[in-house]
Order: structure tokens, then sequence, then C-alpha cells
């Protein structure tokens, strides 16, 4: 055979394998080159986005080098008043300036941003010619640092411009940003890995955000010595949050289930679809979660349980942060953003608020129970992992065991009765549902349709866990 016989027979072998690929095996594949989206209304592909990640007892203290291996010469680090005096930031600033490293700081971070808080500190990035931005505090403040990057690098942009749609214009980031180096202290959101940054949207009462590959941190430094200083109920909380990430990434729509199909790869979001790799990163957190959170929140000195769970925060946050979260995080954002009265413990602040990870999970019964039916597998093998006897379960008790599952794991940990211990009751589910309608960016990875008569029963179901 002539050597340009042989290469055109590769080829068509290459286009005939690569439809019968499990991940690839519709029929609008047409072979080689055939990624128009003419062709389907749903997207084709996905794609995997992650920051640079380090991992280690005390990394935080090389933060320093890797400033001066960028050439930084003006630092903007950002945390909250809370973290300003604990370790973490005290950690990290030594390494700063035993490196010789210029910097400013920027304290005034708010738990559970706001726009009107995100604008503080884009007002404070803006007035100074920062080259790198550091991140050190949990999700809030690694949000608030990457919102500050972006529109401190775009400043003639209306704030509205980046933010998702239909609340803001949602437009594509096509400009660069300076590098951002996030070092969590919280076991949680796993924000240091994705190109999301949420904040709570004071006009409507509800949480949206910014979702973005390229506001994503170029480095996070896992630093699980910072997660012992997090008292009992924010590590419970934070990990409730990488619960549902996992839970929620793993049962989420498909990706080529997912619409509209991107005309330019450039419009494809961040939030995809489950995907054969972010369900390796979604199932394996999950199996973690079962192992080490019930430990790492009844002893704060279990270095291995804190440690683990700091992990699986990130691994949480790459499946996410690539497929996608869907129903518990978009009725969550009325939830705190409707906040009256409660008062988390744990949290030192200055405002009543209901904690992102415990609005996420007060839902998961009634919403894992909801979307079952759509694929039961994956709601039967989450059980399994978090410890139910799924042997002689059939696969339309799929979604009432994981609900139990879930409820009894909640309780375990003691986790307030359901919607109505954190200030809400019936009364409130029109504004509930009214600002979950917005989440559209979240919502619609639902494996299961929905109309709001849909979400005013879950809301209802959810008044009361026990």
């Amino acid at each position: 055979m002539a050597p340009r016989d042989r290469v055109v027979h590769l080829l068509q072998q290459l286009q005939r394998a690569a439809c019968r690929c499990p991940a690839h095996s519709n029929t609008f594949h047409q072979g080689v080159g055939a990624s128009s989206c003419s062709v389907r209304s749903t997207d084709y592909a996905f794609e995997m986005a992650s920051s640079n990640i380090r991992y280690g007892g005390g990394v935080s203290r090389e933060i320093g080098m890797d400033l001066q291996n960028l050439g930084a010469r003006n630092v903007c680090l950002m945390t909250d008043k809370n973290l300003s005096r604990l370790p973490p930031v005290k950690s990290v600033l030594e390494s700063l300036v035993q490196n010789g490293v210029k910097y400013k700081v920027y304290d005034s971070v708010r738990v559970e941003p706001t726009d009107s808080s995100f604008k503080d500190a884009i007002s404070f990035a803006k007035k100074d010619s920062f080259d790198v931005f550091v991140a050190v505090g949990g999700g809030s403040v690694i949000d608030t640092c990457k919102a500050a990057n972006l529109y401190a690098c775009h400043p003639d942009a209306d704030f509205l411009d980046f933010v998702n749609a239909p609340i803001g214009k949602g437009k594509p980031i096509t400009g660069p940003l300076k590098p951002l180096i996030a070092v969590p202290t919280t076991a949680g959101t796993g924000s240091e890995t994705t190109g999301v940054a949420i904040f709570d949207y004071e006009p409507l009462k509800a949480k949206t955000g910014i979702a973005s590959r390229a506001i994503r941190p170029t480095l996070g430094i896992v630093d699980p010595t910072h997660t012992l200083s997090m008292p009992q109920r924010v590590a419970a909380n934070s990990g409730f949050d990488v619960l549902c990430h996992a839970l929620e990434s793993y049962t989420a729509l498909p990706y080529n289930q997912r619409s509209p199909c991107p005309p330019n790869p450039i419009h494809r979001p961040a939030y995809q679809g489950s995907n054969p790799i972010s369900d390796v990163w979604s199932r394996h957190a999950l199996n973690v979660v079962a192992k080490f959170m019930k430990r790492a929140v009844r002893d704060p000195e279990d270095l291995e349980a804190r440690s683990s769970m700091h992990l699986a925060s990130v691994f949480a946050g790459i499946g996410f942060g690539n497929a996608g979260v869907h129903l518990c995080h978009g009725m969550s954002y009325p939830i705190a953003g409707n906040v009256k009265t409660h008062s988390a413990k744990g949290y030192s602040v200055d405002h009543p608020l209901v904690p992102h990870g415990l609005s996420v999970v007060l839902t998961s019964p009634a919403v894992f129970n909801f979307t079952a039916p759509m694929c039961p597998e994956r709601h039967l093998d989450a059980a399994e992992i978090l410890g139910a006897d799924i042997r002689q379960v059939k696969r339309e008790d799929a979604g009432p065991v994981l609900a139990e599952t879930l409820r009894q794991f909640l309780f375990d940990l003691q986790v307030e009765d359901g919607l109505g211990a954190v200030g809400y009751s019936s009364d409130d589910i029109p504004a509930l549902v009214k600002g979950t309608v917005p989440q559209e960016r979240v919502t619609k990875l639902s494996p299961r349709g929905h109309s709001e008569d849909d979400l005013a029963e879950l809301f209802e179901a959810s008044m009361k866990l026990y």
C-alpha cells in the first residue's frame, strides 16, 4: 500500500472509530470535521477547564516565591475582616514580606457578597495598578477577587455587562485578565478551580453571578492546615456545598442534551451538563464526603478528615465547574437572598445570613426525589455511596431512597429542620419561586423539566425535613 493510501486508510479508520465511542456515539457525528451546529439544536461537545492546583500542608508559604516568579510589582490581596486576623492570612502575608513583594490589602469582603460589595472591591482594584491578585478566604473572598480583577481589566464595562443573563447582558469576556492566585480557607465552594463568581443581586433579592472560563484563578493553593480554623458549623455548611456540587453535577442534564448548540466555541458555557470527565471528579468527591464529612464536622482537630474534605472541595469544583449544578443551587439563591432574621451559628457577621451550603442542602431531599425518574441509576448510585443498601431497591424507588438517605445524613449533622427553621413559611413561596425563575443558567441543567408550580411544590416539601 502506498504511503498516501495508508494515510487515507488510517483516517477512515479513525473516522469510523470516533463514531463508536460511547461519549460520541450520537448519529449527528458525521466523522472528522463535523462540528457544525447546523446539524442539530443541542451541543455535541464538552470542554474541560480548571485552574492549576497545588496541594500540601503549609504550601501557602510558597506564594511569595510564586509572585516573584510572576514578576509581580504591586499585588492586591483580598480577604475579609474576620480572616484578616487569623493564621491563613498571616501566613500568606509573611511569605510576601519574606520575598520582598509589594502589596496592598483589601479586607472588606462581605460574607455572601452583594452587587454593592462587589462594586466596592472593584473600586478598590481600579484605584491602583495591580498586576497580580491574591484571594485568601472562602468562596465569598475568591469570587469577589475574580470580579475585582475582571472589572479592573475592563474599566469601561458596565457592571451588568458580564453578569449572567437574563439579569445581566452575559457578554463573553474577550480581553486578558491579570493572574489571580486563590488560597481557599474553607472546604466547600471549589471557587479556586472555577470560572464562576456568585453574588446577591439586591434589586431582585436573588443570587446571580458571572460565569466565564476567563475569570478562573491562575493557581489554587490548597493548604489543608487552613481548614483547622473553621468553626464546626462553617465546616458543616461548607461540606454541604461539596455534597450538592457532587450530586447535582453527577445528575445534571447530559452535555449532548443541552441547548442551544453554540455557533462559536467562545459561547459554549462554563456549565455544560454532565459528561464523562466531570462524572469521575463528582463521583469521587461524593465518596470522600461519605467517608470524611461527619468526622470533619465533629472534630475540628481531625486533620485527616479536614484535609480530605479540602481535597473533596477541589474534586467537586472541577466536576461542577464544567458540568454545572441544577435545582438545589438555583433554588438556594432566593433562599439566601430573601433571608429575614436568621442568625447563622459560627459566622462572625453583622447581618442576617443563611449560609450558602445550608441554603443549598435544605432542598436536596425534595429535589433529588423529583429528578430521580430521569436517571434513576445515578440517583441509586449516589444513595449507595452515601450509605444506603440498594440491593433490593427498584429503579422507580430511586428518588425516595436518595431523599431518605440525605435526610438521615442531615439529621446526623444537626441541620436545621427545613426552610421553616430558617425563617420561611408557605407565604414566602411565591417570592422564592420568583427568585428561582431567573436562574436559568443552572436550573436548565436539571435532568427533569419543571414549571413554576413544580418549584412551588419543591419549596413546600422543603419547609420541614424530619
